[in-house]
């Protein structure tokens, strides 16, 4: 199997493994024991989330460790709504309609259940938000506005540095969901100016169940998950010490690597986007070209159903996505796809190719010799 959906899930590197491996046998201590066990494994915490801080340029009390980049968006998005709402009666929240369901969802939820309104920022063609967008919609009433730092499905980049200028004028708290763009964008909390920002280690060659969630210092934030003290009393529960550790190598290990990483990937990624072009018929790339995630190359094919094609992939050893991990199986087009302004006869036949530090030239190769035949045969029988 040729794997080239690196943007769902990346395999742990091994150096990150070795460096986990202690917590579960030698060093299993509970970090809330007063004992030698436990302050071992406190220490380790504290380690840990150290290095994350000096990645993020930020102080180690400004980092939160949570269960993955889901709960770290739901803490963000929750914590400030009620936060906000407790402060100064704010109930409006801002969000790009093309976020990640760990955004869209809980900002429906929110609505249903806890009386927020929402105000869905729409994007260009290339799925972007623009500062102009956002300067528009904000207002005295607003308590969060949360975009995405690069788009899981398509790619492509937002402006989130001059996004936070903005709120941080009108004193309107800033999150970005970085999940996808920790593994290759520079995510210094202070260049980009942002209040809170999600990641998640499964993304850059850590372990899945694990992430981390940056909130900066003052800003106000009430805990959804309730219990014991632990994470500076914003998310109780015992922390899973080993996928701590875990989540600070791999993110340090991205942090050193990243320019070798990109070098690496970047001119794959510009093969398979003009290639594909050039050999598919009505074929189009989702995305902003310039402005995008040097491991992404995305694309809708008219009269394709995108879900059949996959599985015509699969079948021929190649593993790839049709955009979120999340909402694989969709017959519909996804809100990105509606975004940006796909008829459905397109937006059915999307496709993501997203590369990482084991893809090769060969790898590459092959995929491009039996995409356009599968497209073809994805049409075929999509007629019949």
């Amino acid at each position: 199997m040729i794997y080239l959906d690196y943007s769902a899930t990346t395999p742990v590197d091994q150096r990150v493994l070795d460096v986990m491996t202690p917590y579960y046998t030698a060093s299993f201590g509970n970090p809330s024991s007063v004992h030698r066990f436990g302050q071992q494994a406190e220490s380790a915490i504290d380690s840990a989330r150290e290095t994350v801080a000096r990645v993020l340029n930020c102080r180690p009390d400004e980092i939160i460790f949570t269960s993955c980049g889901s709960e770290s968006d739901n803490l963000a998005i929750r914590g400030a709504a009620y936060a906000m709402r407790e402060k100064k009666g704010a109930k409006w929240i801002l969000a790009s309609r093309t976020e990640h369901p760990a955004i869209t969802n809980t900002l429906k939820h929110l609505e249903k259940y806890e009386g927020f309104l929402i105000e869905w920022l729409d994007v260009n063609e290339q799925g972007q938000v623009t500062p102009d967008t956002v300067s528009k919609a904000i207002c005295d009433d607003t308590a969060v506005v949360s975009v995405m730092y690069a788009n899981n499905e398509i790619g492509t980049i937002n402006p989130v540095k001059e996004i936070a200028e903005i709120c941080k004028a009108g004193n309107i708290l800033f999150h970005t969901d970085a999940v996808q763009a920790a593994a290759y964008l520079h995510v210094d909390v202070n260049e980009l100016g942002v209040d809170m920002m999600s990641l998640g280690a499964h993304k850059f060659y850590g372990p899945k169940g694990v992430g981390a969630l940056y909130i900066r210092n003052g800003t106000p934030l009430v805990s959804h998950l309730t219990g014991g003290g632990q994470e500076f009393n914003l998310r109780a529960g015992t922390q899973n010490v080993p996928n701590i550790v875990g989540f600070a190598e791999a993110l340090r290990l991205t942090n050193e690597e990243r320019e070798n990483r990109i070098e690496h990937v970047r001119p794959l990624r510009d093969k398979i986007i003009g290639t594909v072009l050039e050999t598919v018929p009505d074929s189009l790339l989702t995305g902003d070209m310039e402005s995008r995630l040097p491991h992404h190359a995305s694309f809708v094919f008219k009269d394709t159903d995108g879900n059949l094609l996959l599985t015509l992939l699969d079948a021929a050893g190649i593993a790839c996505s049709s955009g979120s991990a999340c909402k694989t199986g969709n017959p519909e087009p996804s809100e990105v796809m509606n975004s940006i302004g796909l008829s459905r006869d397109w937006g059915l036949g999307s496709l993501r190719v997203t590369l990482g530090n084991s893809t090769t030239p060969e790898h590459v190769d092959t995929f491009l010799q039996v995409l356009p035949g599968l497209v073809e045969n994805a049409r075929s029988l999509k007629k019949k």
